[in-house]
């Protein structure tokens, strides 16, 4: 999220620490107040990612990972066109708690920022959905995700604008692809949180191996 969001929460932009991070959200996801915000404010990034995956993921079996998956809201749009087969990952047990049982068939507390323990060319798609904000996630994930997504798998995420260059995603985008390790699919600014004037880039990428 941006320095203009919060209203009279902490601004997301200020926190430096994962520690910080993970305490931010667990108070965050306490009472549901999370995903009454993401209501409140018209947090359309999870709705709009899909809409453009679903245009290139056909196969409804597919395994995904939803990399910060925070309160399930990039699961339950999958589950609307009918996939079904999708593990979620998060930093606030908080937020995983909030997450309806059977949604997802896995659900782990992970530090992104960290090597996923997971093998590799083992996911069809991994979706990364309001993640690479402020003090959150950083480019280098890229790399695991593209480690654990099989040949022609999908990797669809977002990055807020304000980090997009501050953090060097640009640079870590450009270097998978020069490197040959995927395609772009799309590429565009998104409206994010609209309602905030908050945006972010919406990317879909083929992994290449």
């Amino acid at each position: 999220m941006s320095k203009k969001d919060v209203g009279n929460k902490i601004p997301i932009y200020k926190l430096k620490t994962t520690k910080q991070v993970m305490n931010f959200y667990d108070e965050w996801g306490n009472k549901d107040k999370y995903n009454k915000d993401m209501v409140d404010w018209d947090y359309s990034g999870p709705k709009e990612t899909v809409n453009i995956f679903k245009k290139y993921a056909e196969n409804k079996d597919m395994l995904i990972f939803d990399a910060g998956c925070g309160t399930g809201l990039v699961g339950k749009e999958l589950k609307k066109f009918g996939y079904n087969n999708f593990y979620g990952a998060d930093l606030s047990k908080t937020l995983l708690d909030t997450i309806p049982k059977g949604l997802y068939k896995k659900l782990d507390k992970v530090d992104l920022n960290e090597p996923i323990k997971t093998n590799d060319n083992y996911y069809d798609a991994v979706m990364c959905v309001g993640t690479f904000t402020y003090a959150h996630v950083k480019p280098n994930a890229l790399e695991e995700f593209v480690r654990i997504t099989k040949n022609k798998g999908l990797i669809c995420f977002t990055i807020n604008e304000g980090i997009y260059e501050e953090y060097g995603f640009d640079k870590k985008i450009k270097e998978l692809k020069d490197k040959n390790k995927w395609k772009e699919i799309v590429f565009f600014k998104s409206d994010y949180i609209a309602s905030k004037d908050v945006n972010a880039w919406l990317g879909l990428y083929e992994v290449i191996k």
